[in-house]
């Protein structure tokens, strides 16, 4: 059993438990070995003996051990002890991007796209190892305090092998693919599925689909359509939309076919958000929604007998993937297989009749598509000459230029209006008129022509006919006007309007810059103006600037590298805002700015305020003896030691000490002093002897001798002498 302050492999002792799943715990721990934090997964001591769970324990470790990138949880060290099983892995500070949706309430488009991003780059480099994760959801994916996207927890994954891969574990129901909740074959594209619908949670902070049991959940993954996550955010970008619902396709031939396509798109709609560049299938080619087969309702009632069985359990969002629990009473009652009223059944059978209806009115619309495409055929080669349907045999001698059909435009000068538009109708063209004033000729009659008689020209063709007389509408004058308002005018005088958009970088966006027939020009009510609308500066290849004020400085150039841009010149400026340390507080080009992909934008970052010294030491100035050595030491206020070194010359002179935390410090001098000292030193004097073989003593006066003896004396000195450091801007 694991507690806290035991040592594992005599390296990881172990500091507190952070987090807890039905199969295996997190411990915080420390590597004393390599001198760092780690975190420790130790699988629970009552599936220890169990041979089916340690194999699902070191299926995760060899599915990770292998991945090193930047964006994956990475994992050092897999072992057992004493019949404790661990996985060593990176201890990732931070939180799950399912709490950070739920504290934020759903993220703004961009941020939740370059989430997506980092998500999509880790699953590429364990794609490449022919490692799947088959659990992508937002519990698995940690936001880091610096703004680093991580991929953890490959309890599920599976060494991918050209044989067909099943599993009975389905990963969390919300966001599992349709195949897997069928219990099929599940590849990369599943974990593109799983990354679509965690995308669609980011941007709305919700999920797709939802029901009251997990089964319920996946015959929705399988049946349903998915919702638009523009339903939910009304100012989507529609190429962001178009990603979400691409890589959410019901059929895994119809989604990203591998995480570089799926970056791609998700870097060019930061560049271009309102693109049309996601290659989606047409609804034509989607066709209506699946029902689903009898092999599927067949694994769905068997799942659910399963779990009513205790031999699985009911995946839900707290339940880690790969791992049994003991399966709650009311889970028993609700999937319990041999009641054919329970809710499974009778959702099963109310399909059932549902697909009869469906199956019917899919064959009739097939036999009805079929007799409308023959009919189309049939038209199209009439029209083409391969046939004939009869009618007007004036199209009779038209050729085809490269596929397209020719027709000869008919006579029309001098005769009456309705006479040459019929005539064009004949030929296969189609006609616009326009109104002048001419005497030479009796009101109605057609004047000029935009086409030549006899001459060919493309069949469907525009020719504008110029008749005599006052008739019609004079076109107003909208040039100058925004494009809403141009269109109002005209519309009210009876014209219809067409519309297409320049590039003008000198003409502001939205107003009209030409329109065709010119002001003045009468025509007949109903006729078509096409007005000529600045879009604005050629934005092609251009690239939006976001605000990156407020955010890390490394999660800055991340998004500057992600959205095709450089990251220039980083400079910096003194705070005294703590929590502004590191924090991009200015940058070179303003939100809303396109620029050129390629651009360097330079960054402002925040830095605490730093101090130097100049080091010029002067010697200790009092008992010193010069060349003595000296134990010099430059510390600031708080302890941090800035220079240590020992001199006997003086001045000391060392150049310049930068990046100091603090504006004042000390300088501390030790070094030895030497001196001689004077002591009186009494010593007996022993008596004569008195030549009778005896010894006299010495009188008292003469008994003793006083003599002066030299000492010499060495002793530490220190001195400290306060320092103000310089400030650094």
């Amino acid at each position: 059993m694991v507690k806290i302050g035991m040592l594992i492999a005599d390296r990881y002792e172990i500091l507190e438990k952070v987090g807890c799943g039905g199969m295996s715990d997190v411990y915080k721990a420390k590597d004393h070995k390599l001198n760092r934090l780690v975190a420790i997964k130790v699988l629970k001591q009552e599936f220890s003996e169990n041979a089916s769970f340690v194999s699902k324990f070191r299926v995760e470790a060899q599915a990770a051990a292998g991945l090193m990138h930047p964006n994956i949880v990475n994992v050092y060290d897999v072992g057992e002890e004493k019949g404790v099983y661990f996985i060593v892995m990176e201890l990732v500070d931070g939180i799950t991007l399912k709490k950070y949706i739920e504290t934020r309430q759903g993220l703004p488009v961009q941020e939740a796209v370059t989430i997506a991003i980092q998500v999509a780059m880790g699953l590429e480099a364990a794609h490449r190892n022919h490692i799947i994760h088959r659990d992508i959801k937002p519990q698995n994916i940690i936001i880091s305090k610096e703004g680093k996207v991580k991929v953890t927890d490959f309890g599920i994954a599976k060494i991918a092998t050209s044989n067909t891969i099943t599993s009975n574990v389905m990963g969390s129901v919300h966001y599992t693919s349709p195949e897997q909740a069928r219990g099929g074959y599940s590849d990369e594209k599943s974990d593109i599925y799983s990354l679509g619908i965690t995308l669609f949670e980011m941007l709305t902070g919700k999920v797709p689909y939802t029901g009251e049991t997990t089964v319920a959940i996946a015959i929705r993954h399988i049946q349903d359509p998915m919702p638009s996550p523009r339903q939910y955010v009304r100012d989507l970008p529609y190429s962001v939309e178009q990603i979400v619902m691409k890589c959410c396709e019901k059929s895994p031939d119809r989604r990203y076919q591998n995480t570089a396509e799926l970056i791609a798109d998700l870097k060019r709609s930061l560049m271009d958000p309102d693109g049309d560049f996601v290659k989606r299938f047409s609804p034509d080619d989607l066709g209506s929604t699946r029902a689903i087969t009898p092999e599927e309702r067949q694994t769905i009632k068997q799942a659910a007998g399963r779990v009513a069985s205790g031999e699985i359990e009911p995946v839900t969002d707290d339940t880690l993937p790969g791992e049994v629990v003991k399966t709650p009473r009311q889970e028993e009652e609700l999937f319990e297989e041999d009641d054919p009223e329970t809710e499974i059944e009778r959702e099963l059978e109310e399909e059932e009749d549902d697909n009869r209806t469906e199956r019917l009115t899919a064959i009739i619309s097939i036999l009805a598509a079929i007799i409308i495409g023959l009919v189309i055929i049939i038209v199209a080669a009439g029209r083409m000459g391969i046939i004939q349907l009869g009618g007007n045999n004036s199209q009779a001698g038209a050729t085809t230029v490269n596929g397209v059909r020719m027709v000869t435009v008919p006579e029309l000068l001098g005769l009456e209006e309705t006479v040459a538009c019929r005539n064009l109708t004949d030929a296969g063209l189609k006609y616009k008129v326009i109104y002048v004033e001419n005497s030479e000729y009796e009101a109605g009659t057609v004047t000029d022509a935009s086409e030549k008689e006899g001459s060919e020209i493309p069949e469907g063709s525009i020719v504008t006919l110029t008749v005599s007389g006052s008739k019609g509408i004079e076109v107003p004058d909208v040039l100058g006007y925004q494009r809403d308002e141009a269109i109002e005018i005209l519309e009210t005088a009876g014209l219809y309007v067409s519309v297409k958009e320049v590039a003008s970088a000198e003409v502001e966006t939205g107003l009209v810059i030409g329109q065709d027939p010119a002001a003045g020009t009468r025509i007949s009510t109903g006729s078509t103006v096409e007005l000529t609308v600045s879009s604005g500066p050629d934005l092609s290849g251009k690239v939006q600037m976001v605000d990156l004020r407020g955010m890390s400085e490394e999660a800055a150039e991340e998004l500057l590298i992600a959205m095709g841009l450089k990251v220039g010149t980083i400079g910096f400026e003194v705070t005294d805002d703590e929590e502004e340390v590191g924090i991009v507080l200015d940058q070179t080009v303003e939100e809303g700015t396109y620029v050129d992909a390629g651009t360097e934008i330079g960054l402002t970052v925040g830095k605490q305020m730093t101090y130097s010294y100049n080091v010029n030491i002067s010697q200790p100035s009092y008992d010193y003896e010069e060349g003595t050595m000296v134990h010099i030491v430059v510390s600031t206020d708080s302890g941090q030691v800035l220079l240590t070194t020992d001199t006997d010359s003086f001045p000391y002179v060392e150049g310049r000490i930068t990046e100091i935390p603090e504006g004042a410090g000390s300088v501390t001098l030790t070094w030895s002093y030497t001196y001689t000292e004077e002591e009186e030193v009494t010593i007996p004097v022993e008596g004569e002897d008195s030549g009778e073989g005896g010894t006299e003593p010495a009188s008292e006066s003469s008994g003793t001798t006083t003599t002066i003896v030299v000492n010499e004396v060495t002793e530490e000195r220190e001195e400290t002498r306060d320092l103000e450091f310089q400030k650094e801007y």
